[in-house]
């Protein structure tokens, strides 16, 4: 996945899959909350509330930004396409994009729908990378420098 035009077909199947997920938290998921969670409450900002309800707001969390990183790629294979040069820096946060919807979005849609708490550690790393690709995305869109050459970053 090196080309522009990858990036904008991987983001574009990223975005239905985003769409499926997120249908899927609509329409079908609460049944195996419940199977999952029971009964059991949690306390979010001071009220207490079904884990369903919790866990539901986190599997859309997950589909939301799912979506707005699968956009992000296919953007980022748009703007890359109008230069010159594919730039490391682009390359950098496709990536980036790409292994952060895996970690991110991917450890709480497993989370939310198998109660394995644990992954919730990995969803950090997810959000971190996602933050990292569009920094990156931001340094491959600068001008070249003044009387530089070549400008690969």
């Amino acid at each position: 996945m090196s080309t522009p035009r990858q990036w904008i077909i991987t983001g574009a199947i990223l975005a239905a899959l985003a769409v499926v997920f997120g249908a899927f938290g609509a329409h079908g998921l609460e049944p195996r909350l419940k199977s999952v969670y029971g009964d059991e409450v949690k306390t979010i900002a001071g009220l207490t509330v079904p884990a369903t309800f919790k866990y539901l707001r986190d599997f859309k969390t997950a589909a939301d930004y799912h979506m707005y990183h699968a956009l992000g790629l296919v953007a980022l294979g748009i703007a890359a396409s109008l230069q010159t040069e594919v730039r490391k820096s682009h390359r950098l946060a496709a990536w980036c994009f790409v292994l952060g919807i895996a970690l991110f979005s991917g450890s709480l849609y497993v989370l939310v729908v198998s109660g394995l708490r644990w992954l919730g550690a990995i969803t950090p790393i997810g959000g971190s990378l996602m933050i990292v690709g569009w920094v990156a995305f931001a340094v491959g869109m600068r001008s070249p420098s003044a009387g530089s050459s070549t400008n690969n970053a």
